[in-house]
């Protein structure tokens, strides 16, 4: 198990590293082979040639390609300090260096968004893991009743549909018709719990259902076909009680295509739920994307980028650890 854990481990670092390079070769890398200066990009359009000169000794920019990239992972890993000749300025890890918009260090403004990603990412996912697994369970177990139709034409629907198209559903249901629900602004978790979840719960609801009917449909599938293999029949044929066979035999071979699909799918959202925060006007890390690729501000968008392969990371270590604790048979692998 620790020979597993260590060769997952390593494949992590690696990943990290490539995806650091990308990220690099894209931000900084093609505007030079495209012929556009960087500096101008950290500068803007109103500006003059010794500003110019001026960001670009500060940000390293004048140095070899493979010194700025030295830069750039000295600056997430352990900080990193921007030498203006007159002053030098700091910036503690994990630095994505500065935002084009408001000059202020790029995590600083990140690390206030994380919470929010994290409560939608964390809240959504139990409700569409528990929806959506129980769903398709029934689903599969009923086979072809009125029960079975109703819900697989429910889960197409939720496939099929936009997230904002559903949003405005939801809370066209729940907000106007049946007022169930009521329509408020982000409230952190520690100066409000209640206004939080009063705030969240209506973007849970919009986004379990899409990813709830994706669960419900891959969970039947697989079965219905685990349902028809042989040790199945040989455990009804030894007299197991069905509740035993169900969940001891055929749920748990079921849980194997539903913890990678899990993984990535929690992974991505954790980066970033772009369209349900855009549409629910959610301050997280998908909302901090669109405005800056509006406004053009790249450092912010490297920032999150990179936090969202991060995510998505470790999101596949962690799946691949429970792997190992479902069938014992991948520690060999």
């Amino acid at each position: 198990m620790l020979v597993y854990l260590l060769r997952r481990l390593v494949n992590v670092v690696v990943m990290l590293v490539i995806v650091s390079m990308v990220t690099f070769g894209i931000f900084f890398m093609v505007p030079k082979i495209t012929g556009s200066d960087p500096a101008l990009l950290y500068a803007g359009r109103e500006t003059n040639k010794t500003a110019i000169e001026g960001i670009r000794k500060k940000m390293g920019l004048d140095k070899p390609l493979t010194t700025q990239y030295g830069l750039f992972v000295k600056g997430i890993v352990v900080g990193r300090d921007y030498d203006t000749g007159a002053e030098i300025t700091h910036c503690p890890a994990p630095c994505f260096g500065y935002s084009f918009k408001n000059e202020q260090p790029v995590w600083e403004d990140l690390k206030q968004r994380v919470p929010v990603t994290l409560s939608l990412a964390a809240g959504a996912s139990v409700l569409w893991l528990i929806g959506g697994v129980a769903t398709g369970v029934i689903s599969a177990l009923r086979r072809r009743t009125l029960l079975d139709r109703v819900t697989m034409i429910t889960a197409l629907a939720g496939v099929s549909l936009p997230i904002y198209f559903t949003g405005l559903v939801c809370s066209a249901v729940f907000v106007y018709s049946l007022e169930w629900l009521q329509v408020s602004d982000y409230a952190p978790f520690t100066d409000d719990p209640a206004a939080w979840f009063n705030s969240m719960l209506l973007p849970w609801i919009t986004l379990a259902f899409l990813f709830a009917a994706t669960y419900a449909r891959l969970t039947r599938a697989t079965m219905l076909e685990i349902l028809g293999e042989d040790y199945i029949r040989t455990a009804r044929a030894k007299g197991l009680r069905e509740q035993v066979v169900i969940r001891k035999h055929a749920l748990r071979s079921t849980l194997t295509p539903i913890i990678t699909v899990f993984g990535l799918d929690l992974g991505a959202l954790l980066g970033g739920a772009v369209l349900t925060e855009s549409t629910f006007n959610l301050p997280g890390l998908g909302k901090a994307a669109v405005d800056a690729i509006n406004s053009g501000d790249l450092p912010v968008i490297m920032g999150v980028t990179i936090i969202a392969a991060f995510f998505v990371v470790m999101a596949n270590l962690i799946v691949d650890l429970l792997y190992a604790v479902v069938d014992p048979r991948v520690r060999l692998t």
